[in-house]
């Protein structure tokens, strides 16, 4: 449906509610066509997608763990074992 601007400046909720409904609503500016009012999809954009089949959801929903850091288990202190590696790196 159709509307001038100047109805819609007048008559703003009730076209918004018109939307609202599922109503499709064209603004028109001396009977040319300048804006379409459409009602706003409240599925999320994730939802929408895997409906439509571009994405899927995870097959098992947890986050993979990372591997454990890497622990000194010489028994010698970190800063002598760092030391020393940078002494060989020259």
């Amino acid at each position: 449906m159709d509307v001038p601007v100047s109805e819609l400046r007048s008559h703003l909720s009730h076209w918004l509610a018109k939307v609202r409904a599922g109503d499709e609503v064209v603004v028109t500016e001396r009977g040319v066509p300048v804006a379409r009012l459409v009602p706003l999809d409240s599925t999320s954009v994730l939802e929408r997608l895997t409906a439509e089949g571009v994405l899927s959801r995870p097959r098992t929903p947890k986050r993979p763990f990372s591997r454990p850091r890497p622990t000194n288990t010489s028994g010698r202190l970190l800063s002598d074992v760092v030391t020393e590696q940078r002494s060989d790196d020259r």
